[in-house]
């Protein structure tokens, strides 16, 4: 019987000679080898890579992050089969700044991109995908790309205008705009399966950005997943009441609350009874087909008509919007997670699964009643921190966690270099390669920097930026000159600022000067510099 030995035992002579094997049609064709930390060589040719990105999904909506309140088995197998990265956080929490920074691997302030007004992204400037387009991947660009002007960079491009709609999309594309009726997450996901199937050229590495609309507002669940949750409870969190008390102005000053800004109409979808006067829906329903008013109203009316006849007051009016918010939003969620398991599905089907890193992300963090609020923004942690999951298993293994801290900076590089393409100097991330390979760099950032820009509309959420440690975050609110320091171990929730603790004062001045550091170190001159000696 053959020796087996283990992997660990391989030298580095024999892992040599193997690579000495590769043909020179290998290497003239781009199949270029690599070495695993253990000294194999596990594949020859550079990895497909598949980023799916959502909008606006929570990693506290994500089982594999401990969710308290729903369930993601495909998403979970993202991470059991490969990687789950434990502190991965925005540079600026809101949808098209953050999608810019991924495309760019640069700050807002650097890339052009600073919130979510009319002024479109520069398509014109570097980004990842054109790197690897450049280093001869095939490169597409399907769903919600939200950034005002058209994809540049890409074979093929199919997105969604502005923020678009659930049911009944339209779509644009190089040769004009197109209408398809059904629901968006499950066109998207059929966009995305019959380019691979049929769109994309075989002998060529690809790059596929599959960007779902959901779960953003106003959560229209799809017709597989609208009857989910419907005699549930969903937890609420501890701080679904939270009165801000202990924090700087801005927080009890925004405009996000689920008690009073959530639209009946729009986000609950309560609507007057059928046949009243002013029954005419809300934005979005009048896209549905009749056949698709009639699934949705045979839904939603009963669900109403016990609210009405509950007629909740005070808090328990909260508690009801809640559970209507967050089922809907959860809801959303399934439709994304059952997408990415078809998505999975066909990658082991065509035997693609090996050699392709299959990256989940979002494009922030997002309010589940959390502080009493639904949208994003703060530099908190439930805004501040994005899900990112990644497969590969020729190079990750199977349940690897990585505590690191790394931020959507970080993206582009790490295609980069996995494209084998030299990094560009101006980029401001660093590659995450190593990360997900096992290894433990002996340099790594130990702290991050944000800065959010948008105000006063929408929500009235007040410009900061700051820095955060492993423990410790320090805010500052420049229009209203606060400041803000949380201790994230002793104050998990972010319920009390120590700041004006005077036993502070030393780890505040050290903070001080960490986030000069920062703000030198990515060229940040935007908002106000906070002054000496404050």
């Amino acid at each position: 019987m053959a020796e087996h030995r283990n992997p660990d035992d391989i030298t580095r002579r024999e892992a040599l000679g193997r690579a000495a094997t590769l043909s020179a049609g290998a290497w003239a064709m781009g199949a270029l080898p690599f070495l695993s930390r253990y000294g194999e060589v596990l594949r020859r040719d550079r990895p497909n890579i598949l980023f799916i990105f959502s909008d606006d999904h929570a990693p506290h909506a994500i089982s594999a992050y401990g969710s308290r309140i729903n369930k993601t088995p495909n998403l979970d197998r993202i991470a059991n089969e490969g990687a789950i990265f434990l502190n991965s956080f925005c540079t600026n929490s809101i949808c098209a700044p953050s999608r810019a920074v991924v495309l760019t691997g640069k700050y807002s302030h650097v890339n052009g991109k600073i919130d979510n007004s009319g002024q479109p992204f520069d398509a014109s400037q570097q980004t990842f995908n054109k790197v690897l387009r450049k280093a001869g991947y095939q490169t597409a660009m399907i769903g919600k790309w939200h950034l005002i002007v058209d994809p540049q960079g890409f074979d093929f491009w199919q997105i969604l205008p502005g923020q678009g709609n659930y049911y009944n999309p339209d779509f644009l594309t190089p040769a004009g705009r197109t209408h398809v009726e059904g629901y968006v997450t499950e066109i998207i996901t059929d966009v995305t399966l019959d380019w691979l199937r049929n769109g994309r050229d075989p002998s060529r590495p690809f790059l596929l950005m599959c960007q779902h609309k959901a779960p953003h507002r106003n959560w229209m669940p799809g017709p597989k997943q609208i009857h989910l949750y419907e005699n549930e409870e969903i937890p609420e969190p501890p701080t679904l009441f939270d009165d801000w008390r202990g924090r700087a102005s801005p927080a009890s000053e925004q405009e996000m609350t689920v008690r009073h800004h959530l639209q009946p109409a729009y986000d609950l979808k309560i609507t007057p009874p059928p046949g009243s006067p002013d029954a005419a829906g809300f934005a979005g329903y009048n896209r549905m087909t009749t056949e698709q008013k009639a699934m949705w109203d045979a839904v939603y009316e009963p669900r109403n008509a016990a609210f009405r006849a509950a007629s909740p007051q005070g808090d328990d009016l909260v508690r009801w919007y809640y559970q209507r918010y967050i089922k809907d939003y959860l809801r959303c969620v399934a439709g994304v997670d059952e997408s990415v398991g078809h998505v999975l599905d066909w990658l082991d089907e065509a035997g693609l699964a090996e050699n392709t890193l299959v990256v989940y992300c979002s494009d922030q963090g997002f309010y589940l009643g959390d502080h009493g609020w639904f949208d994003k923004r703060w530099m908190y942690e439930e805004s501040l921190r994005m899900p990112f999951l990644a497969r590969w298993p020729a190079r990750i293994r199977a349940g690897t966690r990585i505590p690191e801290m790394i931020q959507n900076i970080d993206y582009a590089p790490t295609f980069i270099e996995m494209a084998d393409a030299p990094v560009p100097e101006d980029i401001q991330g660093t590659s995450l390669l190593h990360l997900m390979e096992g290894e433990q760099p002996a340099e790594w950032r130990d702290a991050i920097y944000y800065h959010y820009y948008e105000y006063p509309q929408p929500h009235r959420v007040a410009p900061h930026y700051g820095v955060r440690t492993e423990r410790y975050k320090l805010i500052y609110y420049y229009l209203t000159g606060e400041w803000e320091l949380f201790d994230l171990v002793e104050d998990p929730h972010e319920l009390r600022s120590v700041y004006d603790e005077p036993n502070r004062a030393e780890l505040v001045a050290t903070l001080k000067v960490e986030l000069r550091r920062l703000r030198a170190r990515y060229h940040d001159e935007t908002g106000t510099e906070f002054p000496e000696g404050t």
